[in-house]
């Protein structure tokens, strides 16, 4: 039987997270496109965090925010902290409002609610976006 490296193996483990993070983020969209509301979808990178609000079927994008933006960057240290996810939670809100959209689901893309993603739901919520 053939050894495989560490650095193999532990890819494999990392790759098999993402596939159940993504079998997750399936069902969740499936159960969303039930409901024909617009869906506020979170993407979470190691540096990053981008949202964006997608019409009920999923065909265009309504409102975008993310830390890469100017407006958001500014005052900031990172843009992967919980602080960075409630500026981006809060300016989704606006930009949301802005575009007529009051209720949306709340797609955490499979990720655990926890951390960034719970800090960004919460500063929608106050931001005046139901969910």
């Amino acid at each position: 039987m053939q050894k495989l490296a560490f650095w193999t193996l532990s890819r494999i483990d990392t790759m098999n997270k993402n596939i159940a993070r993504l079998r997750r983020a399936k069902s969740t969209r499936a159960h969303i496109r039930n409901l024909g509301v617009p869906r506020l979808s979170v993407l979470r990178t190691g540096q990053h965090l981008y949202a964006q609000v997608f019409t009920a079927d999923g065909s265009q994008v309504l409102a975008a925010a993310s830390t890469t933006q100017g407006d958001v960057k500014d005052g900031l240290k990172n843009g992967k902290n919980a602080d960075a996810a409630a500026k981006v939670g809060r300016m989704i809100a606006e930009k949301a409002k802005a575009a007529g959209i009051e209720k949306v689901a709340f797609d955490r893309s499979g990720y655990r609610y926890h951390g960034r993603i719970k800090a960004l739901a919460d500063a929608a919520r106050e931001g005046g976006l139901q969910f």
